[in-house]
């Protein structure tokens, strides 16, 4: 007797072929820089139609384009960003943390990385931080005896104490995923980035002895021609005033969270108020600064059209069935579960060169369902974003080791030499705290 195999497994086979093409074809567009939200929205929406489920990607987008937190958190830091550009203060504070690094010998690598994470509270893009801080420490560093590939590691393996800011886009995602305020996932987390930043500093320190890369006394040649783009002078003399106009919305938040608890302020709020204190502190234009707060809210939207489309992806890969069977699989253990949160999106950023790409698709397909592994979505979204973050410093593609290679003068292969192990590391260490 002839057997038939029933309709709905053939469905189910044929999705999961469709789907593992998708993610491939996915990944291929990521590495070649097409267009990344029309990747993740093409791939969603063929594997929504492929499942008989095509309104499954346009409910999605429509969810996503209307997520009332991400929205106002998201584009209210973009604006005060633009604003702390236009007016130089990012440059002020760069310049008054650079200064007192002049004769420190071995010890300046340590405090160059502390440095770069001060500054990356308020430079949230990697490559806005290398350009704007890359040159002077790299210079430094150079200087003082080092290579120019442990120099641009310091640089890039040195941001997570951005995770401390209520205007990381990966706080605010993991934050609305988990349904807490933005402070809330930060204060969960902060001792932990305390520890992973200490971490990465002694691992890179330990490297630059391993590959010898220190030499006392020794200046390496600035191969100014490596400059891939026109940089960013700092002020000789920095405003102090300035200076802390970019940190004045986390310094708000911390404070208010900490020893004020009844007052309820929105990530949107601190950014208004550091808005005005911009204003008065640099006495620039008040018209021309609201334009340029709204023209950044208005880009703050680039980075939200990356969540939908990531949203949309993820839409289409739980159509087809793989969600829920990589969620049976990940349920048994914890353990699996912490590993495939974790080196999933490693890989994923190491072979795009984008963290949030990688950190987004996953937030939005697994972490929602962190309580079925036995873990919380704190912990899981933080694994998840901490380490496509760790997998974007570990790529010869991303834009910020581009950038910070060429201002050293090196090639991104040597840089994330040492900046890989040190990610590594610190994934390692984070399965242990989480």
């Amino acid at each position: 007797m002839t057997s038939f195999t029933p309709l709905n497994e053939v469905k189910m086979s044929f999705s999961a072929w469709v789907a593992l093409a998708a993610v491939i074809a996915t990944i291929y567009g990521l590495i070649k820089r097409y267009e990344t939200r029309l990747v993740l929205l093409l791939a969603g929406l063929v594997m929504c139609c492929c499942s008989l489920d095509p309104m499954a990607a346009f409910e999605q987008f429509d969810k996503s384009m209307t997520n009332r937190a991400l929205i106002i958190s998201i584009c209210s830091s973009m604006g005060f960003a633009a604003c702390v550009t236009l007016t130089k203060c990012d440059l002020h504070l760069v310049s008054l943390l650079t200064k007192p690094l002049n004769k420190l010998g071995i010890l300046l690598l340590p405090c160059c990385m502390l440095v770069t994470g001060v500054a990356s509270l308020a430079i949230g893009s990697l490559a806005g931080l290398c350009a704007a801080i890359g040159p002077t420490l790299i210079a430094l560093m150079l200087r003082a005896g080092f290579r120019p590939a442990i120099a641009a590691a310091a640089i890039i393996s040195a941001t997570l104490p951005n995770y401390w800011s209520p205007g990381s886009t990966d706080n605010i995602l993991v934050a609305q995923l988990a349904g807490i305020p933005v402070m809330e996932q930060i204060n969960h987390i902060s001792f932990n980035i305390l520890i992973l930043f200490g971490l990465c500093i002694v691992a890179l320190t330990t490297i630059c002895f391993i590959f010898g890369d220190y030499k006392k006394g020794f200046q390496q040649s600035i191969n100014e021609k490596g400059l891939i783009r026109p940089l960013p002078e700092l002020p000789q003399h920095p405003n102090l005033l300035k200076a802390f106009a970019p940190l004045l919305p986390v310094v708000l938040l911390f404070i208010i969270s900490l020893w004020f608890p009844k007052v309820k302020m929105s990530v949107a709020t601190a950014m208004l108020i550091g808005f005005i204190y911009v204003i008065f502190v640099t006495r620039s234009n008040p018209a021309e600064l609201v334009k340029k707060f709204f023209d950044g809210m208005g880009s703050g939207y680039g980075i939200i059209g990356l969540i939908i489309a990531a949203g949309v992806f993820a839409a289409g890969l739980r159509s087809c069935g793989v969600v829920s069977g990589f969620i049976d699989f990940l349920k048994d253990s914890s353990e699996i579960a912490k590993l495939g949160g974790s080196f999933g999106p490693y890989i994923l950023g190491v072979m795009t060169g984008s963290g949030n790409a990688a950190a987004f698709a996953f937030c939005e397909s697994v972490v929602p369902h962190a309580a079925e592994f036995g873990m919380k979505i704190q912990d899981l979204g933080f694994l998840t974003c901490l380490s496509a973050t760790l997998g974007r410093v570990s790529s010869p593609l991303a834009a910020g080791v581009i950038l910070i290679a060429g201002i050293a003068g090196t090639s991104p292969l040597e840089v994330i030499k040492r900046s890989a192990p040190v990610s590594l590391t610190a994934i390692a260490f984070t399965l242990l705290l989480v």
